[in-house]
């Protein structure tokens, strides 16, 4: 029996319900902060600050679920008290109770109201939201891309599907349309290569994709491979919706990074948003908003935990409410800026705040932007994924290879011990594989360095596609490599190497005319066999030289590893 999952109206409702439940009890803890503040004649600052601040959240969260009467009493009630504690102490008004229980009292009856009748109405299209449509990730089961070929000359395809097999991907190849379109239909493939000419007609392939997308309402991600040249090949797969056209022979390394782009786009991960706000429906309400959109969100409603969900969920951007218990948004964003790993983390305040002046004094800290509640949904979204994304580059182009898109050497040396401590931590094992390409050197000398550069993508392509996102892969120079291969055994890292070995050793080169193919050699060292970063790093370095000297292509385990 299936369960139908709740909408987001429903869900926002949901929490609009938690909020009405909650203000007695928040009206209750205002008003003997209230009776304290009016028992001491010099007016205690500490609780007059609580106070401002219940008020506060009061605004910014009634606003949010779209209870604005609320809402506007909260913010006389706060900007009154807040004008309280700007006054010295000497020139406090006399009558400043009577002004307070007067909201007291209209604030009590707006929650009145609240709990007695607003909870009989449908207010779930008041607050902001909005609906995404949900897109199919196209990533076939299993590890390795699956690629499905379409062409009615078995010879060309059967070489191209078994250089593609050797880059790491899954290859079907069919001869027929139909059958193609069968296919499709029982499993969705992750790319498709399609020819244009049929013997059934002369844009049977391309038609075949346009009336895939029509019937599934879903563009196949697909690439032309064909023998044609003509406008009418080429206007017909800009129709089907296909991101490249390739004329035959096409060199597989060319079509391979053309799949790797077009698959990219399925593939990206989502945004990892950090939430922090002492509110919980207030929170949650964002998440679902942030969530709506396909990010990935974290929230924390206690500050004192910033430290812990930093390292824990390694966020691309920290949304921070402005006035929380603990410390303010501001004295977060210090404690965040005091920690060089994160002085870019883009923060964005979260608050009611509309004062200008403590807006601006409080990204003087180094914060992004300021978001004002209530937010408007689709704003919120865009002002989110877009400081994400830059944040996403700074770190990649900081932190990766630019021909390959692998780890650079420094982080790699990062991610080495950090990989380490964690296989320590939690009784695991670690292999780390030192790889260098074989006579490069004579490869740049033969065909020139974009032919090196060639080999060199092509060996990043294989071990992408071969091995595990939990995997670490860098260029840690030139034409040497370092995987970290974690919670294998000996054998089966060893097993695991050869075999990409033997499939890189398998990929065929072009350089004008010429035609070559590449090995490598590799060394492996493990953990527990050792126990700092730089053992496993000389002990893989001595292996991957025995390798060499022992007449390249091959993988050689360093002997303290097996014991």
């Amino acid at each position: 029996m299936s369960v139908n999952k709740p909408t987001l109206q429903e869900k926002i409702a949901r929490l609009r319900e938690s909020f009405i439940s909650q203000l007695p009890a928040r009206l209750e803890k205002a008003q003997q902060q209230m009776r304290l503040l009016k028992s001491d004649p010099q007016m205690n600052r500490v609780i007059a600050v609580e106070l401002h601040r219940a008020f506060h959240s009061l605004k910014g969260t009634g606003k949010s679920f779209g209870f604005n009467e609320l809402a506007d009493i909260a913010d006389v009630a706060e900007e009154y008290t807040q004008q309280l504690l700007d006054l010295p102490d000497h020139r406090t008004p006399s009558n400043w109770p009577h002004a307070l229980e007067d909201l007291f009292h209209q604030l009590a009856s707006q929650v009145q109201i609240l709990v007695y009748t607003d909870l009989e109405k449908d207010h779930t299209v008041e607050a902001p939201f909005f609906e995404m449509g949900h897109t199919e990730r196209l990533k076939a089961s299993g590890d390795q891309p699956l690629i499905y070929i379409c062409d009615d000359e078995p010879d060309q395809v059967d070489h191209l599907s078994y250089q593609l097999r050797c880059f790491g991907y899954q290859v079907e190849h069919y001869t027929e349309t139909f059958d193609f379109r069968e296919a499709v239909l029982r499993k969705r493939p992750d790319a498709v290569v399609m020819d244009v000419y049929f013997p059934h007609g002369r844009t049977a392939g391309t038609d075949e994709l346009a009336s895939i997308k029509d019937a599934t309402g879903q563009a196949l991600p697909a690439i032309v491979l064909s023998g044609r040249d003509d406008f009418e090949a080429r206007l017909s797969a800009v129709k089907a919706g296909c991101k490249a056209y390739f004329t035959k022979p096409a060199k597989p390394l060319e079509l391979a990074a053309a799949l790797d782009e077009l698959m990219g786009e399925y593939e990206e991960e989502p945004y990892r948003i950090l939430i922090v706000d002492d509110e919980p429906e207030v929170a949650a309400y964002h998440s679902l908003i942030l969530e709506e959109a396909g990010m990935l969100v974290y929230q924390i409603h206690n500050p004192a935990l910033i430290l812990e969900a930093l390292r824990n969920f390694s966020p691309d951007l920290v949304l921070a409410d402005m006035y929380m218990p603990i410390c303010t948004g501001t004295e977060l964003a210090g404690i965040i800026r005091q920690l060089p790993e994160y002085v870019g983390l883009p923060i964005v305040y979260l608050s009611s705040e509309t004062n200008r002046q403590k807006q601006f004094s409080a990204m003087q800290v180094g914060v992004e932007g300021f978001i004002t509640k209530p937010v408007i949904p689709e704003e919120l979204v865009a002002a989110v994924a877009l400081r994400a994304e830059r944040m996403r580059t700074l770190r990649s182009l900081m932190a990766r290879d630019g021909l390959t898109g692998l780890y650079n050497h420094t982080t790699t040396t990062e991610l080495l011990e950090s990989s380490l401590a964690t296989a320590v931590r939690q009784q695991e094992t670690l292999a780390m594989v030192m790889l260098d390409l074989d006579k490069f050197k004579d490869v740049n000398d033969t065909y020139g360095h974009m032919a090196g550069d060639q080999v060199i993508v092509a060996l990043s392509r294989v071990l992408k596609h071969r091995l595990r996102t939990t995997d670490v892969m860098g260029r840690y120079g030139g034409e040497e490599f370092a995987l970290l291969l974690k919670n294998l055994t000996p054998d089966v890292a060893c097993s695991l190497v050869n075999e990409l070995r033997e499939d890189f050793s398998k990929i065929i080169f072009t350089a004008g005319k010429e035609r070559f193919k590449c090995t490598f050699s590799a060394g492996i060292s493990y953990y527990p066999g050792h126990r700092s970063g730089e053992e496993l790093r000389m002990a893989a370095d001595k292996a991957l030289y025995q390798a060499k000297s022992q007449g390249r292509n091959q993988v050689v385990m360093d002997t303290q590893s097996h014991e």
